[in-house]
């Protein structure tokens, strides 16, 4: 089978790069793949892991005579990255990435992107609690939403030629305005993330009760919690910083609604407490429904250890 790019460079090799170097080799996607990072210590580790055919430091280095760049990089260093590879950019190539925000990411990149070269944003609606290289899995992908955000005037047939590639990873695409993707991924994932947090901030920060006796009490809820507050904290620092305005507005319905439940808990309306918990309930059933997880205790974790 003819690989779908010759050579591909991944510019950061986290969760979702080193997940994404992995299907590629798997599926015989790409000729040659680059793998690049600032960190020493991390490229030595992709390399001892086989993630590539060749590791450099340098990410100008990395992109040169690359026909697909996936920059795989903490939101916020994303203009850098475009500074960086702006002048060894091959004409014809596509640059894309795997950002949680995408308004801020065009903002920081696009201006660098030199005419001839495709800048296709992208976020793959995939990942864990877990980073770095030795995170990664080939299966990340399956049955996950590839989300694209096409700036006006996007070449078409880089535009398809991106999809398939993520469909060959196994991916679904849709494709979407930047500005709505931000907003629609401010409720879906940034404000749950948020959310554990500072929940698990408030147990740390508890006087009555005893650090151990968190972690010797935890019950699935809080535990839940604390696999998303585990999540890798440059990450979501950024993600924050360059999604400010879409999660400052559901952080704001959050409140309400917050305040509403308070309400019903202090004046005992257990008609509203099991009219929001039927409904919640629901939502539950549509994700199962979806194929976005899976219908299991333990929301199906104690069965993926298992395999």
């Amino acid at each position: 089978m003819k690989p779908h790019f010759d050579r591909i460079a991944f510019i950061g090799i986290g969760l979702i790069g080193s997940s994404l170097a992995r299907v590629v080799r798997r599926e015989g996607l790409a000729g040659h793949l680059v793998v690049s990072t600032r960190s020493a210590n991390t490229l030595a580790r992709a390399e001892e892991l086989g993630l590539g055919d060749s590791y450099v430091a340098d990410a100008a280095e990395a992109v040169r005579d690359a026909d697909l760049v996936v920059v795989s990089v903490p939101v916020g260093a994303s203009e850098a990255v475009a500074v960086a590879i702006r002048g060894h950019l091959k004409p014809g190539a596509i640059v894309t990435d795997v950002g949680s925000t995408k308004a801020s990411v065009i903002a920081q990149m696009a201006p660098h992107m030199p005419a001839g070269v495709h800048f296709i944003p992208g976020h793959p609606l995939a990942g864990t609690e877990k980073s770095g290289p030795d995170a990664g899995f080939a299966e990340l992908f399956t049955n996950r939403w590839c989300i694209l955000t096409p700036l006006d005037g996007t070449d078409a047939k880089a535009l398809a030629k991106l999809s398939d590639f993520w469909r060959a990873c196994g991916s679904n695409i849709d494709t979407m305005d930047p500005q709505h993707h931000d907003m629609v991924l401010a409720i879906v994932s940034h404000l749950p993330h948020i959310i554990a947090y500072n929940i698990v901030g408030t147990a740390d920060d508890l006087e009555a009760v005893t650090k151990s006796e968190v972690i010797k009490y935890s019950a699935s809820g809080f535990r839940d919690f604390t696999r998303l507050a585990a999540s890798d904290p440059t990450m979501w620092r950024d993600v924050c910083l360059h999604n400010k305005d879409a999660i400052l507005e559901m952080l704001a319905r959050f409140s309400e609604d917050l305040a509403s439940l308070q309400r019903a808990v202090r004046w005992g309306d257990g008609d509203k407490l099991f009219d929001l918990f039927t409904r919640t309930r629901a939502v539950r059933r549509s994700i199962i429904d979806a194929g976005q997880e899976v219908d299991a205790p333990d929301f199906g974790r104690q069965a993926a250890k298992k395999s």
